[in-house]
């Protein structure tokens, strides 16, 4: 067995397995907890997933959302143990694999249009079936 498959078995203990399927341009909420002195509590980052990155457990978002109109962008990583849970609040039909275009938009040009065919092979969607 080579290094790079030993430290992959190493890996897969630590990767997280409740994560939903985030594809670029869907509205995410990322709960993050946050610590403040001895106590704990989770905050809630709801955004646009403008970009994805690497694999396995090194895997990383870029969550961007409006505050009083100023860009925000977190980057998060998927497996961390500060980020309880991912919610997926709304699916985007993005055809890019990166959305850095939404840094210079401003207006109704800054909406992602919402995927509504095509959701049969999006796990964890329930979708009905016209009979």
């Amino acid at each position: 067995m080579g290094i790079q498959q030993i430290i992959e078995s190493i890996n897969a203990s630590a990767i997280k397995t409740d994560i939903p399927r985030i594809d670029i341009g869907d509205t995410v909420a990322a709960h993050c907890r946050i610590v403040e002195g001895n106590k704990e509590r989770i905050q809630v980052f709801t955004g646009i997933v403008i970009s994805r990155s690497g694999r396995g457990i090194n895997e990383m978002i870029t969550i961007r959302r409006i505050v009083e109109e100023m860009g925000v962008e977190r980057i998060l990583p998927m497996n961390s143990p500060r980020v309880a849970k991912f919610e997926v609040v709304r699916r985007g039909n993005a055809r890019r694999a990166k959305l850095y275009y939404l840094r210079e938009r401003s207006g109704k040009s800054r909406r992602i249009a919402d995927r509504r065919r095509g959701l049969k092979h999006v796990g964890g969607e329930v979708v009905p079936s016209n009979a």
